[in-house]
């Protein structure tokens, strides 16, 4: 999405809400810089305010998420494996709100590597103007 940013106009922002930990944060910023406004929302309202609940440990801890893990220590050794540091059930999503204020677009992921392509992101913007 980073290298796509341009393609979403000057008129939009792009706002991350996670739940971590402000030092867990801290650190994943240091090795990751992102151009995106981040949000912590520790009590995790917001998540509830967009409907997204939690995943099942199948789901979640499934074969997807094992092959993601394999890859992560084939580049990274491990380096690239860490204890979890929060609530890895808790569902992501993606969601765009138009100039109004109103909820005009959204994604209710169902697992951790449910993502919506970047095409339909910029798409979802580009008809919310």
């Amino acid at each position: 999405m980073r290298d796509r940013l341009d393609e979403l106009g000057e008129a939009t922002d792009v706002v991350l809400i996670t739940f971590t930990q402000r030092a867990h944060l801290v650190d994943y910023l240091t090795v990751n810089e992102l151009p995106y406004t981040i949000l912590i929302d520790d009590d995790r309202r917001a998540y509830r305010a967009f409907g997204l609940g939690r995943g099942s440990v199948r789901r979640v801890w499934g074969l997807r998420s094992l092959r993601r893990y394999v890859e992560l220590f084939r580049k990274n050794g491990l380096r690239g494996l860490g204890r979890p540091t929060e609530d890895t059930l808790q569902l992501g999503g993606d969601f765009v709100i138009g100039p109004d204020g109103t909820l005009v677009w959204g994604y209710w992921g169902e697992g951790p590597d449910d993502r919506p392509s970047v095409d339909k992101l910029i798409d979802a913007v580009s008809a919310a103007r």
